[in-house]
């Protein structure tokens, strides 16, 4: 199977980001992607709840999911929409932040809530509490394709193995982990994380990112990592794409994962144990 990571810049601006990411994916296909995969927060990168209370949509009449959902149907392609926010009907008001797998009949698969949150304080001016905005999901989810299973998790979920290793037990050959990665942290911890996690798993690890300084109409400016990645099953970085938003090509063959888990085959020696004690 032939993949292809999309790296936006996208906007605070749902209507303006569609067509640039539609036309990504146009690009993809025509090179022979039968499965595309677009970033986190596909629709909308804001740090301004009260902006994302006026653009963002619930589920049913998301233009983005939309939108992607056609193109997935008119290339007859597998798509990954890394996430999109959207509205909920939660009493607190909080959005989701939520995965999809997109069949080449423009069917949802799967959905994927992102479960941990990005609450953190990566320097004295750089602090997130996505928990404000954005309730956390509770299920972990794997979903069967035409060319494997695949394992579905978002952005912070990159930090928790236990997660993937989950993932990977109920038959993932392929992890998803589509991002919007602060530049401190993803200079300091992407790559070694991403590599990790196909490392402890024998799973092809595809990371698609969002990059660069982002245009807002009102809020905090945001900025993203970029270096889009592709990741073997044996831990080999197949694909980084740098800063600048585009596509990047990458042959995903099963045998791999295969050949990964026989030399080494740690998902079978798990072993339950007692402690530590508290």
């Amino acid at each position: 199977m032939k993949a292809a990571l999309v790296q936006l810049n996208a906007s605070d601006d749902p209507g303006a980001n569609l067509p640039v990411t539609r036309d990504l994916i146009d690009q993809a296909a025509r090179q022979g992607a039968g499965f595309v995969l677009t970033p986190e927060v596909t629709n909308c990168v804001s740090n301004s709840r009260a902006h994302q209370a006026k653009v963002l949509q619930h589920e049913a009449d998301d233009i983005t999911l939309a939108g992607l959902r056609t193109a997935a149907r008119k290339h007859g392609i597998w798509l990954s929409i890394g996430s999109l926010g959207l509205k909920t009907d939660d009493p607190d008001g909080r959005f989701a932040n939520r995965s999809f797998l997109i069949d080449p009949t423009g069917g949802i698969v799967a959905r994927y809530d992102k479960i941990h949150m990005f609450d953190v304080a990566v320097t004295k001016t750089e602090t997130f509490q996505e928990s404000a905005g954005y309730r956390p999901g509770d299920r972990a989810v794997v979903a069967d394709t035409g060319f494997g299973r695949v394992g579905l998790s978002i952005c912070y979920d990159i930090r928790f193995a236990y997660l993937h290793r989950a993932l990977a037990h109920a038959g993932a050959e392929v992890l998803l982990i589509p991002a919007a990665f602060s530049p401190v942290t993803g200079a300091a911890h992407w790559e070694p994380l991403l590599r990790a996690r196909a490392i402890e798993t024998g799973c092809y690890v595809l990371a698609a990112a969002q990059t660069g300084q982002h245009v807002v109409s009102t809020g905090k400016p945001r900025e993203t990592y970029g270096h889009s990645m592709a990741i073997s099953p044996w831990g080999e970085v197949l694909v980084d794409m740098g800063t600048q938003p585009g596509i990047a090509m990458v042959d995903l063959d099963p045998a791999e994962v295969s050949k990964s888990r026989k030399r080494i085959a740690a998902l079978t020696h798990d072993r339950a144990f007692e402690g530590p004690d508290v």
